[in-house]
């Protein structure tokens, strides 16, 4: 047993000896390499998942239509944020590998454009979210007993739309270098003015009106202003390599539009496919009822905490991944890759218990109507056998993102997740009876499907040869 873990966590064992093209660190610094800069990731991707859990368990005093109401906006607004996410794959592996290189003004000339850019999309798509926010609430599938306050709260979080786009564009960047605390620091501040006003305004406390879902929707835009000013500082007094007072082209030139075209087209595609298999996938559980949506809800907010790890992970081996390639050393990034794959299975690991021992105490902290928490007790049995799949896919398909690789990401993303996920939901939810569990069986499918396709390409070894 000792020696299956030490050939699977031992760098000694994660590549070839053809492969070696120089010195290695040691399996110790490696792992310490990766842990300094996946925490701060890891820690803020997860406290953004409390938080969003938090809001459901507080618009959750409300009743399960105020949590179907809020849970029906997120699918659409992740949709009009799609190019900004697209955006900002390009820009961490763009300035990643600009620093490999150490080509300093580079990597500032990508943070300049790319804020011109975010801010461009992301007013477009403000507005109109804005105008047509009732249209869209009902092609997410909000009935007549949500459908007013779903509205209300999805324009009110269009406001804040474009704060929440620059200050993701500039900690994507921010990534790219390694300086992953300070996203971490942008969050952390930003969520807990969120937290804070929610509890004045949900409920009236104090000298607030009772806002209801409403106040959450006020909380989130003003925990939004706070995240987007202390990013912008960030960069603006930085001595170090981002600075935007520094060298660096504002207008767009020929190279940095080049590779943002390169990277960010092809995940411009990949968000595309992932918001038409998610948006579809919501739509059918929508179709099981408030209820059952409800349920969903609260079952995303906690496989959203295991994502949430893995994507912070992912940020990480994909800033490592990009700077070894940047400094013509793939056999390192391929390590940086793998550590990150075993450090994700380690949390996993921990997760599934987790989720088993106690899913119907975790159910009960956001309600404890006794229809929804004995149908999420269940799906959360599913949710704890996802976990492993999930996180792994997760640092496997973050660090093709990170090389470059976008093309291979938006294939996977087209068969899983535009295809598998709402196409095998809807035969088990109707067809063959299953209700909620059958869409939870699907997105099982899906995680499992991306995960034997992302770990076949970064084992591959193509991903080291794109040019940026």
């Amino acid at each position: 047993m000792g020696n299956l873990l030490k050939r699977f966590f031992s760098i000694d064992y994660m590549l070839k000896k053809d492969e070696i093209l120089g010195s290695l660190p040691t399996t110790r610094e490696v792992y310490k390499n990766s842990f300094n800069m996946s925490w701060p990731c890891a820690f803020e991707a997860v406290l953004v998942s409390l938080v969003g859990s938090i809001d459901i368990m507080m618009v959750g005093g409300l009743g399960a239509e105020a949590i179907a109401a809020v849970g029906l906006t997120n699918q659409p607004k992740f949709v009009l944020l799609a190019m900004i996410f697209s955006l900002n794959v390009g820009v961490t592996a763009i300035v990643a590998r600009r620093k490999g290189a150490e080509d300093f003004k580079g990597a500032n000339s990508c943070l300049k454009q790319s804020i011109i850019l975010s801010f461009i999309i992301s007013l477009i798509m403000a507005i109109s979210g804005y105008i047509f926010a009732n249209e869209i609430m009902l092609f997410a599938g909000a009935g007549e007993d949500v459908i007013n306050d779903s509205v209300a709260y999805y324009k009110i979080l269009m406001v804040s739309i474009v704060f929440t786009s620059l200050s993701l564009t500039i900690n994507a960047a921010q990534r790219g270098v390694g300086n992953t605390k300070i996203s971490m620091r942008t969050n952390v501040v930003a969520n807990i003015v969120n937290l804070i006003f929610n509890y004045f305004l949900i409920n009236g406390v104090w000298i607030f009106p009772r806002l209801e879902v409403r106040g959450a929707a006020i909380a989130t835009t003003l925990g939004s202003i706070v995240g987007f000013l202390m990013s912008v500082f960030s960069v603006y007094y930085n001595t170090r390599i981002l600075d935007l007072r520094g060298k660096g082209n504002w207008k767009f030139d020929k190279a940095t539009m080049k590779a943002f075209l390169s990277i960010s087209g092809s995940s411009v595609v990949e968000q595309v496919f992932m918001r038409i298999g998610f948006f579809s996938f919501a739509i059918i559980v929508a179709a099981l009822g408030t209820i059952a949506f409800a349920t969903h809800q609260i079952c995303m907010n906690v496989i959203n905490l295991s994502f949430c790890f893995g994507d912070g992970l992912s940020a990480a081996a994909a800033s490592l991944v990009g700077q070894n390639l940047g400094a013509k050393r793939p056999d390192k990034a391929k390590i940086y890759g793998k550590t990150g794959q075993r450090m994700a299975f380690i949390v996993s690991t921990v997760l599934f218990f987790v989720f088993i021992l106690a899913r119907k105490q975790i159910i009960m902290l956001f309600n404890s109507e006794e229809h929804i928490v004995s149908l999420g007790g269940m799906i959360m049995i599913i949710i704890a056998f996802t976990t492993h799949a999930q996180t792994s896919q997760t640092v496997y398909n973050g660090c093709l993102r990170g090389a470059g690789d976008t093309k291979f990401v938006a294939l996977i993303s087209f068969i899983s997740i535009a295809l598998i996920r709402p196409g095998l939901a809807w035969i088990l939810c109707f067809p063959a009876n299953l209700g909620l569990k059958g869409a939870w069986i699907a997105l099982f499918a899906d995680q499992t499907m991306r995960y034997i396709l992302g770990k076949k390409r970064f084992d591959s070894g193509k991903w080291t040869k794109i040019k940026i």
